[in-house]
């Protein structure tokens, strides 16, 4: 079997959500089928998706995903410099899985070429390790005010020297307009590198594409090297966005409120996906729709989208959905929501002070600067769970919270109390992110806000079976890649 001849191979887009992880995922899991060890890498990512690895750091979730297409553990590594924006100009920054500090975009921007020494040492790392590296770029190598002390796209496939494949999305409409776009804001050493173009998302007939990407290879001199289709129904973890479509209409009614600053919404995806639930995110200015279940999400900013929900109306739509015999659940930020108050005494998350929680558990959170970042496995302690049920997730927050609704926990963690259900049943908060995935805890969860299912979801199993899908739809890729370099 002919080896991959990329030690390190780069895929850039022409905007945002163009396909690149899914781009990335493919290659890794098409390298893992021919025997290649490969690793993906992320240089710099901005997302409030994000992952706990094993040693104990913290990585965007796109590259957690792409580990599992190239059947390793993920590891810091893989995304050494990580944003988590708290606001519309400031992000919490972490470096090799650890936050380093919370900086405003100019002073990040002053900070890159710090930034890039951790970038590089990673990379160096994984090539040590692996047979070849493929590399995610973030946003748009066209953004001309980003260029500058760049760390991201081109600026590093030029400190290392690689080649990058150009990724566009036809379903968003302009796709031509996009390539050739994004190669006439490149330096000439920049398009040089660019060794071809994969469209994505394409639904239709070929034969009526073919005039369009004759001219697109003439007007370039660069080849397309895949067109690949729109897939149905992917079980894929979002790197950031919100889908706005939902795919299931159960019976069961699950409303999450759309934070601004939400964090980790892939939470939801297997109920998302679950035959008998009907999962709704509401955004602002939306009515808040009857529910069974009403899930307070994870957050960046907790004071912050806790005032966004006292604002929008949401604390008497739960104290009438409470009334009606209705449950609710808070996840991480959304648990901290449900105490009587959320106290930064330091300023960790934005200005210091404290802001009055919704008062459905009887605890007070303090936020922290030390933050806690663990994957863990315990059992289930709410009733209605079988006992012994196994649950695993991780966590991801700074805050302490403490009060006697924590002496009725809802999970036992490593043998200690975590989280909590109020007396009368219908209100459970928990730091553990990824519950849901777990899928018997998923089950009981849903048996004790009341659905009556038979169904269970697998979401490792969806999972896998939809990076085997991308990764087949992306076999023409890897035979075009591998004839271009011979």
């Amino acid at each position: 079997m002919t080896p991959f001849p990329y030690r390190t191979l780069m895929v850039q887009g022409t905007t945002s959500d163009a396909g690149k992880s899914t781009v990335v995922a493919a290659l890794c899991r098409l390298l893992l089928r021919r025997g290649v060890r490969v690793a993906p890498f992320k240089p710099q990512n901005m997302a409030l998706n994000s992952a706990v690895t094993r040693d104990g750091g913290e990585i965007g979730r796109a590259q957690a995903l792409q580990a599992i297409a190239a059947g390793i553990e993920p590891h810091t590594d893989m995304n050494p410099v990580l944003l988590k924006p708290s606001s519309d100009i400031g992000a919490q920054v972490i470096i090799h899985g650890q936050v380093r500090a919370d900086m405003n975009a100019r002073d990040y921007h002053r900070y890159k070429p710090i930034a890039m020494g951790a970038v590089l040492e990673s990379h160096a790392r994984l090539l040590a390790q692996y047979d070849s590296v493929i590399v995610e770029g973030a946003g748009s190598p066209a953004e001309i005010n980003l260029r500058d002390r760049d760390i991201a796209n081109m600026g590093f496939a030029e400190a290392v020297d690689c080649p990058v494949i150009l990724v566009a999305d036809i379903d968003r409409g302009g796709v031509f307009a996009h390539l050739v776009g994004t190669l006439s804001c490149l330096s000439q050493s920049e398009r040089d590198r660019i060794i071809g173009f994969v469209i994505n998302r394409f639904r239709g007939d070929i034969k009526l594409l073919e005039p369009g990407l004759e001219w697109l290879e003439r007007e370039t001199g660069k080849p397309v090297l895949a067109v690949l289709p729109y897939l149905h129904g992917l079980y894929l973890d979002a790197e950031d966005a919100v889908q706005a479509a939902q795919t299931n209409k159960g019976a069961f009614r699950v409303v999450v409120p759309s934070l601004p600053r939400m964090s980790n919404h892939t939470d939801f995806d297997a109920l998302r996906a679950h035959p008998d639930v009907d999962l709704r995110f509401v955004r602002q200015g939306e009515a808040i729709p009857g529910a069974d279940l009403i899930i307070l999400p994870g957050s960046k900013n907790t004071r912050g989208d806790l005032a966004w929900l006292q604002a929008n109306g949401w604390p008497e739509q739960i104290a009438r959905h409470l009334r009606y015999g209705g449950k609710v659940i808070g996840i991480c930020g959304g648990f901290q929501m449900l105490g009587r108050t959320v106290s930064d005494p330091d300023g960790v998350e934005a200005a210091a002070g404290v802001s009055a929680g919704l008062g459905l558990l009887e605890l007070e959170t303090e936020l922290t600067r030390d933050k806690r970042l663990a994957r863990v496995d315990g059992v289930c302690a709410f009733d209605g769970c079988a006992p012994g049920q196994q649950v695993s997730g991780y966590e991801i927050h700074m805050g302490v919270s403490h009060g006697v609704a924590m002496t009725l926990p809802a999970f036992t963690i490593d043998g200690r109390p975590e989280g909590a259900v109020t007396p009368d049943g219908q209100v459970l908060g928990t730091y553990l992110h990824g519950v849901f995935d777990h899928p018997h805890a998923c089950a009981a969860l849903l048996r004790w806000a009341g659905a009556h299912s038979a169904h269970v979801v697998d979401p490792a199993q969806l999972r896998q079976a939809s990076l085997d899908r991308i990764a087949d739809s992306a076999q023409g890729l890897l035979e075009r890649l591998l004839t271009l370099a011979h």
